[in-house]
């Protein structure tokens, strides 16, 4: 079996991937980075994901590598597009003019950005990068993963992985049953957290809502209707016991106040308009002509799917609720296309045109990826709580961290879940991440570099963002080469204060912010 040899062994290139390979190339060392697509950057690219970020981001509460990446976003947009006068002096240029980010941007743009940013490691060859790859196994001696064997999807053939370090930055933690890593999944019993908005029990089963984003644009007096989707007849009939209507409709619950809210397509008055919500392309920012059409991202309460978890359980299971998934999404548009109520009283926008090529060309038009809320999670040496950062329970403030590699802030924010749950959105102050929850309690030299690292189910709903995987993705990069350099473990890092002074000395000098300035809930 052939195999490959580095200091560093990231699994999964998404957002935390491709931090972490980034962050410890650039202290020398040699990564290989293995994805289980043809596109790296996961949230930002295959999963088809604006950013979603806090409101002071262009200031501070981000990584400097993480804001040269939107930098560069905005200058491949000024080296390469056609933008008015107006955009191209726009300082801090939001492409699509999203509601949700101030960065909403194609997902092409985004991969193009994040290849120039490996290119020098790539073509130096500190970075190996394996594209479509999945880890399929892994050789543990006692509390050290030695090797781990990844296979190409397409071909099937293996590979053997040898590091002296490993980062789990797959989507669903997905190395972590086959080190043999202790991990949690779902959602824990508050029995076990003492979290106010836990359930009352742990239930693995029990995951946010997973969604198959789809990207769009609209041409009036044409006629773009795809063909009716296999599941529709059951799509368009279903409703949610905690849903005010049919999924597929122009309704929803308020996330923090669970009354019904109404929603629209386009603009109208007292409605929030999802067009505009996570818009990537403002056909106003480019030169006349040359778009023919805005388009948007289709991340929406109506395509959320929690009829079934797709992390954790089966291949068959995963499988079948990944394509129903599909179908959601599917049906979503052809509702859109054929029955939507329209403001004029009329019904349906034929002239939505499914915009395949946004998404990498798949063969249903559709993300590479879903869009993943939930992965499994180490049982870490430290586990941050909902007790730890939510404003209601915290009135002066969050919890300090001594031991801080970065930070992060947005509210916690759960989707429905597949047990049935409806939305959970709780206050929460701007936060640290402490080292502690990229610690597993046993094994060595395995480290979280995604949504896995130690957090709960309840504040995973503030971690799972994309600046904060970035963060814990750097940091965990910078985590294995530091100690490389030392020679010494992570725990011991954490648990010397003097090696951890230094250890956050160099993540300080890698623009790695260890702290807010000025802080208020969100």
């Amino acid at each position: 079996m052939p195999g490959v040899k580095a200091d560093v062994a990231v699994i999964g290139g998404g957002v935390g991937g491709c931090a972490a390979a980034l962050a410890a190339a650039a202290l020398g060392r040699t990564v290989v980075l293995a994805e289980a697509t043809d596109w790296i950057g996961g949230q930002l690219t295959s999963q088809a994901v604006p950013p979603d970020e806090h409101p002071w981001v262009e200031m501070f509460g981000v990584t400097a590598r993480y804001r040269a990446f939107r930098e560069g976003v905005r200058r491949y947009y000024r080296d390469h597009f056609p933008l008015t006068p107006e955009a191209r002096q726009t300082r801090y240029l939001n492409p699509g003019n999203g509601l949700v980010s101030r960065l909403c941007c194609d997902p092409r743009v985004a991969l193009a950005v994040l290849h120039q940013m490996l290119a020098p490691h790539l073509l130096s060859g500190r970075i190996t990068l394996m594209r479509r790859q999945r880890p399929a196994g892994a050789d543990v001696q006692g509390d050290l993963v030695r090797a781990v064997t990844v296979r190409q999807v397409d071909s099937g053939r293996e590979t053997v992985v040898e590091a002296s370090y490993f980062i789990d930055a797959t989507e669903m933690g997905d190395l972590l049953p086959l080190a043999g890593v202790e991990y949690v999944v779902g959602a824990e019993g508050r029995d076990e957290t003492g979290e106010p908005h836990a359930a009352p029990r742990a239930d693995p089963r029990n995951q946010q809502a997973f969604t198959v984003c789809v990207a769009l644009d609209y041409l009036p007096g044409e006629n773009h209707t795809i063909a009716r989707p296999r599941d529709y007849d059951f799509w368009v009939r279903y409703r949610a016991p905690f849903w005010p209507d049919r999924q597929l409709s122009w309704v929803m619950p308020n996330p923090r106040t669970l009354e019904p809210t109404p929603l629209a397509l386009f603009r109208e008055p007292g409605r929030l308009s999802l067009w505009l919500y996570r818009r990537i392309l403002d056909v106003a920012h480019f030169a006349p002509g040359t778009f023919a059409s805005d388009i948007t991202l289709v991340n929406w309460p109506q395509n959320d799917y929690w009829l079934g978890p797709i992390c954790d359980v089966s291949e068959d299971e995963a499988a079948r609720h990944g394509e129903a998934a599909r179908q959601l999404s599917l049906s979503l548009l052809y509702w859109m296309q054929r029955e939507a109520p329209r403001p004029d009283g009329g019904v349906g926008y034929p002239g939505l045109r499914l915009r395949a090529d946004v998404a990498g060309g798949t063969p249903d038009g559709l993300a590479k990826f879903p869009y993943v809320r939930e992965s499994r999670r180490i049982r870490a040496e430290f586990t941050v709580l909902e007790q730890h950062l939510a404003s209601d329970t915290r009135p002066a403030g969050p919890e300090k961290f001594t031991d801080s590699v970065g930070v992060g802030c947005y509210r916690i924010d759960l989707h429905p879940s597949t047990a049935g749950d409806t939305y959970i959105d709780v206050g929460a102050w701007p936060f640290q991440i402490p080292l502690g929850v990229l610690l597993p309690r046993r094994v060595e030299n395995l480290l979280p570099g995604a949504k896995n690292a130690g957090v709960t189910h309840i504040t995973n709903g503030c971690f799972r963002l994309h600046p904060v995987e970035w963060n814990v993705g750097e940091a965990a990069g910078l985590l294995a080469a530091f100690c490389l350099h030392r020679g010494v473990r992570p725990r011991a890092v954490r648990h010397t204060p003097s090696r951890l002074g230094d250890f956050q000395a160099l993540l300080t000098s890698q623009g790695i912010e260890l702290d807010w300035p000025e802080i208020h809930p969100v």
